[in-house]
């Protein structure tokens, strides 16, 4: 009887996991309404989507003391037909921390994401990675900040 139970109690967790995913597919692939956000970017098609040239990918700080910040700003260029919106970018821990620009970035343009990393208790070598969210196709792209943090 208790297997029984728990069968019926599995099947019924399974049935609804699944349910609930496809709700957010089909959620996902619904038009915008009037009431959403006019900050949503338009779905621009691949061939003619904004696409983010980095200068460098990876940059290496070096050796620095804990506690000290460094600051890098991985510079861009939109090589893309139409106007780039970057949505978001997020750094794999609270001690780095990006900024982007807030207004679209023209075709032929340039830009930067300026990302500050800030030391204080860490030690050992350092790998952060942001991931910029944009109206590119894929969706984000991903930037390496790395080095060693040595004691005082």
């Amino acid at each position: 009887m208790k297997k029984l139970f728990l069968s019926v109690a599995v099947a019924g967790l399974l049935f609804t996991a699944c349910n609930q995913g496809s709700k957010q597919a089909a959620s996902a692939e619904a038009p915008a309404t009037a009431g959403e956000t006019a900050a949503a970017a338009p779905a621009v098609d691949a061939t003619n989507a904004p696409v983010i040239k980095l200068e460098n990918e990876t940059h290496d700080f070096g050796k620095i003391k804990e506690g000290d910040k460094v600051t890098y700003a991985f510079k861009f260029t939109n090589s893309g037909k139409t106007p780039l919106i970057i949505k978001d970018a997020v750094a794999t821990c609270g001690c780095t921390t990006p900024e982007w620009p807030k207004a679209p970035v023209q075709p032929g343009a340039a830009g930067e994401i300026k990302v500050t990393f800030d030391s204080a208790n860490k030690m050992g070598l350092q790998d952060k990675q942001i991931t910029v969210t944009a109206n590119t196709n894929p969706a984000q792209t991903m930037m390496h900040l790395i080095g060693e943090v040595t004691a005082k």
